[in-house]
């Protein structure tokens, strides 16, 4: 552990923020990051974009079907849609 940090609330300053994690589960704090393009994700914004430039659709269905979703599981919603929408 790191000398002079203490995990004790009471013992910290105030304006200090102490980082809660779950030391069973690491993945925990994995998917606090905002998704990419413009937070919907790359799944949702290749299926509005797919209306203009079709061959996104196709992309996204390559990363679904390559399980691109397994990275972040958030994704997989919108590259199903895609890949449903190549199907169409």
């Amino acid at each position: 552990m790191n000398e002079g940090y203490s995990t004790d609330a009471m013992n910290q300053r105030e304006g200090d923020y102490v980082p809660i994690r779950d030391a069973e589960n690491v993945q925990l704090g994995m998917f606090d990051k905002p998704l990419p393009c413009f937070g919907c994700g790359i799944g949702w914004f290749s299926l509005l974009l797919g209306f203009v430039f079709p061959l996104m659709w196709y992309f996204s269905a390559i990363l679904y079907f390559g399980k691109y979703y397994n990275k972040d599981p958030r994704e997989r919603s919108g590259l199903a849609a895609c890949a449903i929408a190549v199907s169409i």
